[in-house]
């Protein structure tokens, strides 16, 4: 027991790291998919690529076929989507919040592939991978 009271700072700080080093697996129920993974999906699955971007980002460059349908909007506009339900559907964002987000209301509605563009368009850009301008 005296051994626990002295090092109590040391336990705690043990258990927190564990804790946040799990902590993405338990907060995101879609899956984080890596640029090179998104294309493998979107060829060899027929995946569907959803950018919840603003108006103005999509226009300034987007993944060739993606579906733009902005966060704010996404709720409303779930009917255009209903025929990819059981197909795997890559969200993506700038960075990843967003996608975070939209991820959670298409597992809200049933979706049953919702995948995460890991890093969002920066991370596509990064991996030199083509955008698709206007």
């Amino acid at each position: 027991m005296k051994f626990l009271i002295n090092n109590a700072i040391y336990i705690g700080l043990a258990f927190g790291s564990g804790l946040m080093l799990l902590w993405p697996m338990l907060r995101r129920g879609a899956k984080s998919v890596s640029p090179s993974e998104a294309v493998l999906l979107i060829n060899r699955n027929q995946g569907v690529v959803l950018d919840v971007r603003e108006d103005a980002e999509f226009a300034a460059g987007h993944i060739n076929d993606a579906r733009h349908i902005p966060l704010a909007k996404l709720e409303d506009r779930l009917a255009e989507l209903q025929k990819f339900r059981e197909k795997p559907v890559i969200v993506h964002c700038q960075s990843g919040v967003r996608s975070s987000k939209a991820a959670a209301t298409l597992r809200k509605h049933e979706f049953t592939q919702v995948y995460e563009l890991d890093g969002g368009l920066n991370a596509w850009t990064q991996a030199k991978l083509p955008l698709v301008k206007g």
